[in-house]
């Protein structure tokens, strides 16, 4: 288990659930366009916001964003050490340093004497496209993520400093799996998980899902973000996605569809799509339900859903915690599903 690190009142590692990050697309120095974006990414789900802090103007905005929004904030820093220790003054959570553009020991040393008095982490946070260390094969690359971390925290460490975060982030899968595995044998601080530069929605959400999937599965992760070219709101869904379908976390109700073929007699995509859509009122509601085309998996999955309906030719039979309820007409079917929520 991994050491618990708080951030604001957000507890990550030691146990805790594993919480859902999220970063602003807006220029921080626009206070209303940030703090609207982080609004709805609270609503949306997002449990620790990070916003880039490239200069003075956008660290002294911290502190109106604070007022502003629930959820903790995280200054992300690069280049000039100054930067991190204006964001701690006006009011950041968490510091994020970069192993490849932070390293000279004096500057860290100020801005580690600040997070002190101020009791707040600091995330190492190391990428491959910034580390300064040849790379060649993706075994390597994983090992340069490594050592450029562990080096890190030596520094930290012999500044007796150890609420540290940790992320080992590549643009491929393997190198991303390879490192955070190779970290987790050799250190117990919490992991802040993604695949970085992941790309464009539809293939970051695959490359996220592995990578940040298959070590959650080996019990390694306490913190993620899913990173994507788009509306970050999409980077929360994701993540949310993956911590349900690992059973991990719960966020409401999972819509379990066939992907329908041609035994499918009904309008399966339509039912399932409003049946998604009608259940925005119930999104707090913790239940499965099954929405299935045919008689070859359709009676046994919807037997073992909460609730769900097995169709055939222009009808379906409803069952309810594994018991037949009533067969109902396609076009009835939305409506009475709905009916025995």
């Amino acid at each position: 288990m991994t050491k618990q690190i708080k951030v604001g009142n957000v507890k990550i590692g030691g146990g805790a659930p594993v919480t859902i990050q999220s970063m602003t697309k807006t220029d921080t120095r626009n206070v209303q366009a940030t703090v609207k974006q982080i609004k709805e990414l609270e609503k949306s789900g997002c449990e620790i916001i990070r916003v880039a802090v490239k200069d003075f103007e956008a660290a002294k905005a911290i502190r109106a964003i604070k007022r502003k929004i629930k959820i903790p904030l995280v200054a992300d820093i690069h280049f000039d050490y100054r930067l991190a220790l204006s964001a701690i003054e006006n009011g950041a959570d968490k510091i994020r340093l970069n192993p490849g553009n932070i390293y000279k020991e004096d500057e860290i040393k100020e801005v580690v004497k600040s997070a002190k008095e101020r009791k707040i982490p600091i995330r190492v946070g190391a990428n491959t496209g910034s580390i300064k260390l040849k790379i060649r094969s993706n075994a390597q690359r994983a090992e340069n993520l490594v050592k450029s971390v562990l080096d890190y925290i030596k520094i930290l460490e012999r500044m007796d400093f150890y609420d540290i975060i940790v992320s080992l982030k590549a643009s491929d899968v393997l190198s991303t799996i390879e490192a955070y595995k190779l970290f987790s044998k050799k250190s117990k601080y919490p992991l802040h998980l993604g695949v970085t530069a992941a790309g464009p929605v539809s293939t970051g959400i695959v490359k996220s899902s592995i990578g940040i999937g298959a070590l959650l599965l080996d019990g390694i992760g306490d913190t993620v973000r899913v990173s994507l070219t788009g509306d970050p709101i999409e980077e929360v869904i994701a993540a949310k996605n993956i911590l349900q379908a690992l059973e991990l976390r719960n966020f409401g109700p999972e819509i379990i569809s066939c992907p329908t073929c041609g035994r499918c007699q009904v309008n399966l995509k339509s039912i399932a799509e409003e049946i998604d859509w009608r259940m925005i009122p119930y999104r707090k509601k913790q239940i499965k339900i099954a929405i299935m085309g045919c008689e070859v998996n359709g009676p046994g999955e919807a037997k073992e859903a909460d609730i769900g309906i097995a169709f055939g030719k222009g009808a379906g039979v409803i069952f309810k915690k594994g018991r037949i309820i009533k067969r109902v007409k396609e076009k009835e079917a939305v409506n009475a599903i709905l009916k025995y929520l």
